[in-house]
């Protein structure tokens, strides 16, 4: 057999857009992508084949969700001509408060055990989903994923660059407390101890047998049945603070979609307690602005950055569960607060700070059928494989979402019990008039709005198709004037941006610069997608 190194590429590689005629769809793992279209070449929509694909990314991408996940998604129904939104993330535990951190002497939420732990959401946000517009039962939507479980699936490239650096991290997190962590490690490492690396061959019975569960159950399993049991039981036998009602009372929320009309199109993305706002902020200041007529130029650069700045430090400031903000959306997205924020752009790099807007390691995957039926679909463990804790037997890695809280008892963001954190997983979607041109999406933590907004400002004012617009040259802000840019940026503007006060760090690793997905309908109905070329994406065409 050749010997070979799956981590080296000697050469740049070259994709192209990808078309279709019937059916597409995109995530950052082949299989996955080819699971959800085989769903749709059997019959099932849109909808069928994301509900598929969300399932089997536990398995085939664990170090970035899982099934103690939350998820969005946006959803169009061509026959309804309408956009549906669902928030399906959890909310933390009652028993919690920041009287719970003092006592431990913390003055920030940790990111690993069970302290940033929430109630998973996304189990929940599949049977939804189901419910409301799916054909297909979900015995059948997660058979293969519980298929390739026990029979085993290859490791992706980008997935086993990843595993290593969990192993270490859990390991350095249970020297504290080894006991919330034994079933991450009895799951997610080989008998010897090691990780998982590219090609390895993965199995996961635990996983499948649970998936089984959920699909005879419709997800009421982990909510008020068995699996809710066993989650409690394990986080009181260990340290949690999990009780039967944390479960019991959750339920997925259908949303309105928020928008901001950007140079004759509508963006649209999932209204706050996730930070899609942020897009849609930065995109209302740049639509004032004029744009350099090159992508590749330092103007279109610092413009852009300073943008996002500004619509950042607004968004820390005042997005949370909405049930506590005290800012109201609309000022936010209002144009006079727009104009106000713009204002503050000029040649040079700003410190931003928050405005007055008041007026008086996660997946992502996109999908498109026959039907004219769209989703936009985003699920999250957040930080790799989230908190760390398993529930031994089952399958279920938590999400550390609760690491996003503050604990400023005047944060609107604030930790309580009963509270959804301040959410990073961002869904995004295209609309021109009442017509969908379709799901888009960034993954990649506060990468993400980001994203959203270089991948608008590509497709909008720089004309390029979703490949184009995947594979341009990414540009991060990270915090005051700090610029995180990826070594293809040219030179030149990297000194431009420096010149007019940027602090530039050029990355030799794009891991953190996200990872996207596009599918855009034609004006001949034909279906045109792109893939994220920083990872092992795929967009899979019928």
């Amino acid at each position: 057999m050749p010997d070979f190194d799956p981590l080296r590429y000697a050469y740049p590689s070259h994709r192209n857009v990808v078309y279709a005629r019937r059916a597409m769809a995109c995530t950052s793992v082949p299989l996955g992508a080819e699971l959800g279209l085989d769903v749709m070449r059997r019959g099932g929509n849109a909808v069928d084949a994301a509900v598929a694909m969300a399932a089997a990314m536990p398995l085939l991408e664990p170090t970035s969700n899982g099934v103690g996940s939350d998820c969005f998604a946006l959803v169009w129904i061509e026959k309804d001509k309408r956009l549906y939104g669902l928030n399906a993330s959890g909310a933390a535990p009652m028993a919690l408060s920041p009287g719970v951190f003092r006592e431990k002497g913390l003055t920030a939420v940790p990111r690993d055990g069970w302290l940033p732990t929430m109630t998973p959401g996304a189990p929940a946000g599949w049977a939804e989903l189901n419910r409301r517009f799916g054909t297909r039962p979900l015995a059948e939507l997660f058979a293969p994923a519980i298929a390739y479980a026990r029979e085993g699936c290859p490791v992706p490239v980008e997935v086993g660059s990843h595993w290593g650096a969990a192993v270490r991290r859990f390991a350095r997190a249970s020297e504290q407390d080894a006991a919330p962590f034994r079933a991450w490690f009895k799951a997610f490492t080989k008998p010897d101890g090691a990780p998982y690396r590219a090609g390895d061959i993965f199995r996961w019975e635990d996983f499948a047998d649970t998936l089984e569960e959920l699909a005879a159950t419709d997800c009421e399993s982990l909510y008020r049945g068995a699996l809710m049991e066993k989650l409690v039981a394990f986080s009181r036998a260990t340290g949690g603070y999990f009780c039967e009602d944390d479960l019991r009372d959750y339920h997925p929320a259908w949303v309105e979609p928020i928008t901001a009309d950007y140079r004759g199109y509508t963006v649209c993305e999932i209204p706050p307690n996730g930070h899609g706002i942020t897009a849609l902020m930065a995109l209302n200041i740049l639509k004032g602005l004029e744009l350099s007529g090159s992508r590749e130029s330092a103007d279109a650069y610092h413009k852009q950055l300073e943008a996002i700045k500004l619509a950042f430090e607004d968004a820390k400031a005042y997005v949370a569960d909405p049930r506590y903000m005290r800012t109201k959306i609309a000022d936010l997205l209002s144009e006079d607060y727009a104009a106000r924020r713009r204002a503050l752009i000029g040649e040079r790099a700003i410190l931003p700070t928050a405005g007055d807007p008041s007026s008086g390691g996660t997946v992502y995957l996109c999908t498109a059928d026959p039907f004219g039926n769209m989703v936009s679909f985003i699920q999250s463990n957040y930080m790799g494989f989230g908190s760390g804790v398993v529930i031994p037997g089952t399958g279920i890695s938590l999400q550390n979402r609760g690491a996003n809280f503050s604990l400023d008892a005047e944060s609107d963001n604030c930790v309580a019990g009963g509270k959804k954190s301040y959410h990073t997983i961002i869904p995004g979607f295209l609309m021109q008039g009442r017509e969908a041109v379709g799901p888009f999406g960034v993954m990649g933590g506060f990468m993400q709005p980001q994203g959203h907004v270089q991948v608008i400002v590509n497709t909008v004012d720089y004309h390029m198709n979703p490949q184009e617009c995947l594979d341009a040259p990414r540009m991060q802000w990270t915090g005051e004037r700090h610029v995180q840019l990826e070594r293809e940026v040219p030179p030149h503007i990297a000194a431009e941006l420096a010149r007019r006060g940027h602090e530039i760090e050029i990355i030799n690793t794009n891991a953190a610069m996200g990872r996207g997905q596009i599918i855009w309908r034609t004006e001949n109905g034909l279906l045109v997608g792109g893939t994220e070329p920083r990872c092992d994406g795929l967009a899979a065409a019928w």
